[in-house]
């Protein structure tokens, strides 16, 4: 065996980013790679706060925190401004941080994994002659995508700040489902189109159930009754409802998705973050939770890969976040796609078209989803054996390539050989 590595990895604060991170700096620590993790203070905090004391006592990874230059938490929403001043403030912290961790540990820092969205960590990193690695937690598609913007802006298909100048679809790759512009700086998760990046090793599924009471950077702590609710409940019976930590409603499309779950008929376990609704307070409809509650449940955050591997769940609607895909299609678990921005669009084009992996729901002229819609869909959804059978067969695929001899698996294992070199 090399040399014992010293690895600081720094995501972008956000919860997909740092969960998706973290996962895999588990994945380091069990392989006796010594990882500190960087958060920024405000982040950092919510994190320990939603984090077990047993989950704090088995964590392997060092937590470390700098600053992000932002003063109010309000400015924090406005994430240009929070990229901006990150990108003007941060770099100098960080290069304090290693440092200080250098002269301070007998194992100085050998690698910065860095979020891409983070690229000038990167910088920082081989400005201090210190071995780099970027971190893409999302579909490498997309990835992809981007190094081809100078031949994109040639093109006139998108002009110097990434709008679309044209509607129609265009395709930049035979691997790739052809784009929307207006959808165009998001691409599909098609391992084929790997070979349009150089050093690029896919790994994953990332999932926290193979870390069990390890912390994954949860900004909120999990409810785990929702489990025992489970336990109650028919096989495959139950529809589940999260939309991640992002994506934001209005009063009157949080009513009919209320609505059109009442009109499934079904158990339900929704997820209701406390920071849903568009700056209003949560307000159901009018005795909804007395009619539901023999068979609903609502929860402000669950253990996500445990629902989803429960056997009474039926179905996951989804905003399409890249980690809920990966965690509902390794679970085995049909999709009814509700996308709300960015890569989504494309996941779930991917789940509908590619993988017949789910359904998805129509948005009226107004931009709202009808509850009739949702109940439409569900009642769908939750009779098609054909969809049934393509995401057990997705599962299949997931456990074999994270497994020993998996394509997963056999990358994973070449990153580990290149960090103890």
């Amino acid at each position: 065996m090399g040399k014992r590595p010293h690895v600081l990895a720094i995501a972008y604060p956000a919860q997909g980013h740092i969960g998706a991170l973290m996962k895999l700096c588990h994945l380091l620590a069990d392989h006796d790679i010594k990882v500190t993790f960087v958060n920024t203070e405000s982040i950092n905090a919510r994190v320990l706060a939603a984090m077990s004391e047993k989950g704090k006592e088995d964590c392997k990874v060092d937590m470390v925190v700098i600053p992000d230059g932002i003063d109010r938490q309000d400015e924090r929403k406005d994430r240009i401004q929070l990229s901006e001043t990150m990108v003007n403030v941060m770099p100098g912290h960080l290069e304090d941080l290693i440092m200080k961790i250098n002269l301070s540990c007998d194992k100085k820092i050998s690698c910065v994994i860095a979020d891409a969205t983070n690229a000038w960590a990167l910088d920082v990193a081989g400005k201090m002659g210190i071995k780099r690695a970027m971190f893409w937690p999302s579909l490498v598609g997309g990835f992809a995508l981007s190094l081809h913007i100078q031949e994109l802006i040639q093109a006139k298909i998108i002009d110097h700040n990434g709008t679309p100048l044209t509607n129609e679809k265009i395709q930049i790759s035979p691997e790739l489902l052809a784009m929307i512009p207006s959808e165009f700086i998001w691409s599909c998760p098609d391992s084929s189109i790997c070979d349009l990046i150089p050093n690029l090793l896919p790994i994953g599924p990332l999932l926290s159930i193979n870390h069990p009471g390890k912390p994954t950077g949860n900004f909120w702590p999990e409810d785990s009754t929702c489990l025992h609710w489970l336990d109650k409940q028919p096989a495959q019976s139950v529809i589940y409802v999260a939309f991640g930590s992002i994506a934001i409603f209005n009063q009157c499309q949080f009513e009919e998705l209320a609505l059109g779950l009442e009109l499934s008929g079904q158990p339900f376990l929704w997820v209701v973050r406390s920071d849903l609704m568009d700056g209003s307070i949560i307000k159901y409809p009018e005795g909804f939770l007395d009619r539901v509650a023999s068979r609903g449940k609502i929860t402000e955050w669950a253990p996500q890969e445990k629902v989803l591997a429960h056997s009474s769940i039926a179905c996951f609607v989804s905003h399409c976040g890249w980690n809920s895909t990966m965690e509902g299609l390794s679970m085995g678990v049909p999709f009814l796609c509700w996308r709300y921005f960015a890569d989504q669009f494309l996941v779930k084009s991917y789940i509908c078209e590619v993988w017949k992996a789910g359904l998805g729901l129509n948005i009226e002229t107004n931009g709202i989803i009808s509850s009739h819609e949702i109940r439409r869909k569900l009642d769908k959804l939750l009779c098609d054996g054909g969809i049934r059978d393509n995401v057990t067969q997705l599962k299949e695929m997931a456990r074999k390539s994270g497994s020993e001899g998996g394509s997963s698996m056999n990358n994973f294992e070449i990153f580990i050989k290149q960090l103890r070199c």
